[in-house]
């Protein structure tokens, strides 16, 4: 019989493992480990009022074998931004943290959590939702329903004040 996975909402004493399984996630990302630093203090200052005022949402799978610990988890927000033609509502999810500890991988725990994350979004009736992938993420989304999108992104790395 399949391993029934809980899903549950994440809560302020999860934010340690929060920041911790984002390390992973962007180890994922960029190749290489990020050193510990002042990034964690911030996302965890941020994960703390973010999910106090409900303008984030994270969804957890606990490890099974380690109490207190996490497994998985998927984070997201919702952007105001201006309505146009593809989207008159204005809304706009986006999704900045899926992980796995290794360890746990493929046993459906981040599909778990992005379709609680997935609901979260339908439930406020957002319809557009936007991520970066991983190469080793790409299947998994492509099965929920993401594309790739042709964007003119640009960006700048202004120097802090």
């Amino acid at each position: 019989m399949p391993e029934v996975i809980e899903v549950r909402p994440a809560a302020l004493g999860d934010i340690g493992e929060l920041v911790r399984l984002r390390g992973v996630m962007l180890t994922a990302m960029y190749g290489r480990e990020p050193a510990p630093g002042q990034w964690q203090e911030a996302a965890a200052k941020t994960l703390v009022r973010r999910l106090s005022d409900a303008s984030l949402a994270g969804f957890v799978v606990d490890r099974p074998d380690q109490p207190g610990a996490l497994a998985a988890c998927a984070v997201g927000v919702i952007e105001d931004r201006l309505a146009d033609p593809d989207n008159p509502g204005g809304g706009l999810g986006y999704v900045f943290n899926v992980a796995t500890d290794a360890g746990y991988r493929r046993r459906g725990y981040s599909r778990a959590c992005l379709h609680a994350l997935l609901d979260w979004y339908r439930q406020r009736q957002i319809t557009t939702i936007d991520l970066r992938a991983t190469p080793d993420g790409e299947r998994l989304y492509r099965a929920l329903g993401f594309r790739p999108v042709a964007a003119p992104t640009m960006r700048l790395r202004a120097p802090a004040p």
